[in-house]
């Protein structure tokens, strides 16, 4: 019989000591077996946190497109309106007379194949003239392009028409027609003072108004030089006050999206 030395004795681990090794291992690979064939569910706290910043991004990044989109569309329609006010101030610089309503408009302005229509010579551009063009409204338009002032090309057809149309009107953004006219149709219900004025059209969203009157004005759709209008083209629904305009605010909680407004000259 072989006898260990002390030496090797001493080194060899005791059978409990193995059997606890062996278990310990046992349940170590038993739990790593549990891990790969039933995973883990839910999330850590820091997965989530990334989550909800990735999230507050991706919302934020959406709020501050469609704020950059309606800044955009509020910066073309005061554009073409102060185009088409300069437009009108310099035609009645250079011929001292109004598009739509000049008389002498057959004589002075080249509109092509046939000559200008004229209109009454009153100084005021009406929609209901008195005189061989009823619609000046619809007359200034071809005027304007004709002597150069708007760019695009609007003709007037014949002395009938009583409808814009994309030939002879141009259109906002949202392609409702504008108007450029001698009326009372801008401010609040009721309103008996006529004035040169330029609508916007409608269709126009109450907050892309209310971000126009900021811009240009004073905020208010019933004060100042930007105002709310009802008007709309032909046959088309004229914009409610109601929702588009709150006690003497625009009803931008309302979001109404059928608005419109006019520039008084």
């Amino acid at each position: 019989m072989t006898v260990d030395s002390p030496e090797t004795f001493h080194k060899r681990p005791s059978e409990p000591m193995l059997r606890a090794v062996q278990t310990a291992k046992a349940l170590r690979t038993r739990k790593e077996n549990e891990k790969v064939d039933h995973p883990q569910k839910g999330f850590t706290l820091i997965e989530i946190a990334i989550v909800l910043v990735i999230i507050g991004l991706l919302l934020g990044g959406v709020v501050k497109g469609q704020e950059m989109i309606s800044a955009s569309r509020a910066r073309s329609i005061i554009s073409q309106q102060d185009g088409i006010k300069a437009a009108f101030f310099g035609f009645q610089d250079r011929y001292r007379a109004l598009p739509g309503d000049y008389g002498a408009a057959d004589s002075n302005i080249n509109c092509g194949a046939s000559p200008c229509m004229n209109g009454n010579n009153n100084s005021y551009i009406e929609a209901a003239a008195t005189g061989t063009v009823v619609h000046e409204d619809i007359l200034a338009w071809s005027h304007l392009s004709a002597a150069g002032f708007l760019s695009g090309h609007y003709v007037m057809a014949n002395l009938s028409v009583a409808v814009p149309d994309e030939t002879n009107t141009p259109k906002n953004p949202y392609q409702m027609y504008l108007q450029l006219g001698y009326d009372t149709n801008w401010g609040v219900a009721g309103n008996t003072i006529k004035r040169h004025n330029v609508k916007t059209g409608s269709l126009l969203p109450v907050e892309l108004l209310a971000e126009m009157d900021r811009k240009v004005d004073d905020g208010k759709p019933y004060t100042g030089a930007f105002q709310f209008s009802a008007y709309a083209p032909g046959s088309t629904i004229a914009p409610d006050p109601a929702k588009c305009v709150s006690s003497s605010e625009w009803n931008v909680q309302g979001a109404e999206t059928d608005c419109g407004a006019a520039n008084v000259l």
